[in-house]
């Protein structure tokens, strides 16, 4: 699986995208080994037009990543049953024609307010930037509202996995 969130950290310390972050908003959003502060970051960026500047840095080159990745991974196994790209912002950015299959997996709104409040984030302003968790499901080929036991998230995704990987020989 590729995660578009680990793909962000791993940018976050390449010189390109930590010259081009400091640049826009200053030494203050650094870590002490050279490397994007992403609290600090996350902080700044929803001033004026902080988030934009990201989107523009950071998509492209996310996108790249994932081409790598899907290269990579067709370069080890020509015909791999299933691959699985983890897309946070997938409608906001546009990019739901670039998958086969789009799955949702979202909570209700008290659980995903306590997640984002205790990363220290403002769950009002994250989510008036996204697309409302109604249109999300509305737009995926399959959905899951994550209220239940870690077991029953496992077996749905195992569901998933069988609808879509092809069957053995």
């Amino acid at each position: 699986m590729l995660s578009s969130d680990d793909v962000v950290h791993r940018l976050y310390a390449d010189p390109d995208v930590v010259s081009a972050v400091r640049g826009r908003f200053g030494d203050g959003v650094l870590a002490q080994d050279g490397s994007v502060d992403r609290t600090v970051l996350g902080e700044a960026a929803f001033s004026g037009d902080g988030l934009a500047f990201l989107e523009d840095l950071l998509y492209p080159r996310i996108g790249i990543a994932r081409e790598a990745w899907v290269a990579e991974q067709r370069a080890a196994d020509p015909a791999p049953p299933v691959l699985v790209c983890e897309v946070p912002m997938l409608f906001e950015a546009g990019l739901v024609d670039r998958f086969d299959a789009v799955l949702v997996v979202t909570a209700p709104d008290d659980g995903r307010r306590r997640r984002v409040e205790e990363r220290g984030q403002d769950f009002q302003e994250r989510s008036a930037r996204q697309l409302p968790e109604a249109d999300k499901v509305a737009g995926a080929d399959m959905a899951y509202v994550n209220d239940g036991s870690v077991d029953d998230l496992r077996a749905w995704v195992e569901s998933v996995i069988h609808r879509y990987a092809p069957a053995g020989p």
